[in-house]
């Protein structure tokens, strides 16, 4: 056997899995991700069910994939020009158009509390980021004094995620909820700098 070959099929193995995981994150988002999803990926993919698990350790390896997915288009999309707080209306925007993901990402940060859950690793290391990248913004506005002073950037920090999540979920089960307005209104009342 030639050194190239194992190479060549690790390669088309990578392909395989990355474009697996394209196509459920594309599925999922508007779809959702209950069994029929996976079918459908499969089909898209060309493949039978069980082989998409080749590919991943189980269901949960696969939905994290797609969560981290989210997260890098969620990136890409981004503006240059927004980051930190700036950037949560459009994040918020852009989670009302992927639904089957917004649900996904609900359901599977709900349940992976546990440390032997597929995807704990993935929310700790997740949250752990967004407070250090929401909390280096928000101390920056301090120093400016665009925002409040009087608590720690890690705390409100924290506290913006929660009521995102909070609206998330509040958005799941009524579409009228509104997001990106919620956040907006959070961050010019609760981080508005103390008037004196």
């Amino acid at each position: 056997m030639s050194p190239s070959k194992p190479r060549g099929q690790y390669a088309k193995g990578a392909e395989r899995r990355e474009q697996i995981i394209q196509t459920a994150t594309d599925v999922f988002a508007t779809e959702g991700f209950e069994r029929t999803a996976l079918k459908r990926v499969a089909e898209l993919v060309g493949v039978k069910e069980a082989t998409l698990f080749h590919y991943f350790s189980g269901k949960q390896e696969l939905l994290t994939a797609v969560l981290a997915e989210r997260d890098r288009r969620s990136r890409e999309a981004g503006s240059l020009d927004e980051s930190g707080l700036a950037a949560l209306a459009s994040v918020a925007e852009r989670n009302t158009n992927e639904p089957g993901l917004t649900t996904l990402y609900a359901v599977a940060s709900a349940t992976a509390n546990d440390p032997d859950h597929a995807s704990h690793g993935y929310f700790q290391d997740r949250y752990a980021r967004l407070v250090e990248e929401l909390a280096l913004d928000i101390r920056r506005r301090q120093d400016a004094g665009e925002v409040r002073a009087d608590a720690g950037a890690e705390s409100l920090a924290r506290l913006v995620i929660a009521a995102f999540d909070g609206l998330q979920l509040q958005w799941l089960y009524d579409k009228k909820v509104d997001m990106a307005g919620g956040l907006a209104e959070l961050v010019d009342v609760l981080l508005a700098p103390a008037r004196r």
